[in-house]
């Protein structure tokens, strides 16, 4: 897909951002509530909070792709890394380049605020995920643990 405009979040996005992120957590078959995504939504408008948000638009204006991100402390390298906690493409445009365009306009941000890194991690199975960041990363040999609270 040509014309795909990558953008900051804007308070007007918030009904076609609610339908993306409803499914993202349907994709990782996370059980999502309204109230959880006025959470997340508030912090991403909130400047106080570290996570920001972009939002990928087709030709027609409408939003097809959504990522979120925020910086992280690096005390062993005395650096400030950029996670990218959230990265959903609407499946009618996967394909198109869009998951490309949204990762790159976080490297260049990345880049921009002096950070060291961009870092994500993603279920074993997501495979086509998976084939993008194969192409525009470096799958490291790090295993993730979970401690629930």
């Amino acid at each position: 897909m040509t014309d795909i405009t990558v953008r900051p979040l804007r308070l007007e996005d918030r009904a076609q951002w609610e339908v993306l992120y409803q499914g993202y957590a349907t994709f990782y078959n996370v059980a999502q509530t309204g109230d959880m995504r006025d959470t997340v939504w508030s912090w991403l408008h909130d400047p106080g909070k570290e996570a920001r948000g972009l939002v990928a638009a087709g030709p027609d204006g409408k939003l097809i792709g959504l990522t979120h991100f925020r910086p992280f402390a690096r005390p062993l390298s005395a650096t400030t890394g950029c996670f990218l906690d959230d990265l959903f493409v609407s499946p009618d445009a996967r394909g198109s380049g869009v998951a490309d365009a949204l990762i790159e306009a976080v490297r260049a941000i990345a880049d921009g605020e002096g950070w060291s890194v961009v870092r994500w991690i993603t279920a074993e199975n997501n495979y086509r995920g998976r084939a993008v960041y194969d192409r525009v990363a470096t799958k490291t040999h790090w295993v993730t643990y979970d401690i629930k609270i």
